[in-house]
């Protein structure tokens, strides 16, 4: 007798199953949080809106790369995402071709989520996340589906020679088919799923087919925040399902090799999606909360005479500086010598914008002052 080992065997693939009914209460609490945080967000200006969207996808964009393993530098991800949003951060970091590629995927994902899933569309993302078709040494179909010429595509942990298989995908030449069914699902004119379970039954889905040499995690992740801006009905971005994944990261894992060896009934996954999804639109909230302080702190010091060092350095600890600001760290932000980051904190403390906290010489540093209020 035949034994079905991954779900993708079943003879009943690709029917998915789920209770609606335990997962009814799950679902009105993410609809609901997710409401107030757009109720929030249509209180502030455009600016505040426009640096709120920029954290959330800056995070989407080092995260979802995080998840696999892979470090992006956050600073050449924030540039490239504010380039690409028409967002003034001030000096922006040279663009990097790979990091554009994430941002480009992850932006069109999410800023284009109501034009149709294609094909092409997929081969763009792919291409764009290995722009030289190389995988680290190793080179790869980009623009097209695995081919598995090396062997049947498993993801696999451990080292070589002791390595434990998590996971088989369906074999290459079954590709064609099930994507088409896949992207036909996925472009529904009327579907039938609520919207928030279509975003985790088409993540699931896409990464159980992994139909490329590499990236597929990356993109299954782009496909459900596809399906998650048209839940929103907003092509702005204020939560980040990816960096909450990230935070959760070992349970993702465990819950996606369970439900891939499991049976077509995923309600355990699409319950753990979406308290993965409570949890970002609370950590969004957070985040406005940061940018709503940054946004008070610069009006309250609108006309003060500052110079670009004083204005980097205060960015930084508003956006949440690790450690304590002294002489030294100053310098190194602002790239100038000791005497020159003294004069420009003492000028600071002057104006009434930081204090001196800790006991005098080498043990003091400076915080900002909460009641900071600078007259034009």
């Amino acid at each position: 007798m035949f034994s079905v080992e991954y779900i993708w065997q079943s003879p009943q693939w690709p029917a998915w199953r789920y209770d609606l009914a335990a997962l009814a209460t799950p679902l009105a609490t993410v609809s609901q949080a997710q409401g107030r945080l757009l109720g929030r967000l249509a209180d502030v200006g455009f600016e505040p809106r426009d640096q709120a969207s920029l954290a959330a996808l800056t995070d989407d964009v080092l995260q979802t790369s995080a998840i696999e393993g892979e470090a992006l530098n956050p600073a050449s991800v924030r540039s490239s995402v504010a380039r690409r949003l028409g967002v003034d951060i001030g000096a922006l970091a040279p663009p990097d071709r790979h990091v554009d590629g994430v941002v480009d995927m992850v932006l069109d994902a999410t800023t284009h989520a109501s034009a149709p899933l294609t094909e092409a569309r997929l081969f763009g993302w792919h291409a764009a996340l290995f722009p030289t078709g190389f995988s680290g040494l190793a080179p790869i179909n980009t623009g097209d589906w695995r081919d598995d010429a090396q062997g049947p595509m498993q993801v696999v942990s451990g080292p070589l020679g002791r390595q434990r298989v998590h996971y088989e995908a369906p074999p290459a030449a079954r590709l064609d088919a099930e994507m088409l069914r896949f992207l036909s699902w996925a472009n529904a004119p009327a579907p039938q799923e609520p919207a928030l379970i279509r975003a985790g039954l088409g993540h699931l889905w896409f990464v159980t087919l992994h139909p490329f040499d590499d990236g597929n995690g990356r993109i299954a992740r782009a496909v459900g925040d596809l399906l998650l801006a048209r839940a929103d009905g907003s092509p702005q971005r204020f939560y980040s399902l990816s960096a909450q994944i990230q935070r959760e990261r070992k349970a993702y894992y465990d819950i996606l090799e369970r439900t891939q060896k499991g049976t077509l009934d995923v309600t355990e996954w699409l319950l753990w999606l979406l308290q993965m999804l409570s949890a970002a639109v609370d950590h969004a909230n957070g985040t406005l909360d940061a940018v709503l302080h940054k946004s008070r702190f610069w009006h309250r010091v609108h006309g003060a005479a500052l110079n670009e060092r004083q204005v980097q350095v205060l960015n930084r600890l508003l956006d949440g500086f690790e450690g304590k600001l002294t002489t030294a760290k100053f310098a190194a932000l602002a790239k100038c010598s000791t005497d020159t980051a003294l004069r420009d904190l003492n000028a600071l403390v002057a104006l009434g914008v930081l204090q001196r906290s800790g006991a005098a010489g080498r043990s003091t540093h400076y915080e900002l002052r909460q009641d900071v209020a600078v007259a034009p």
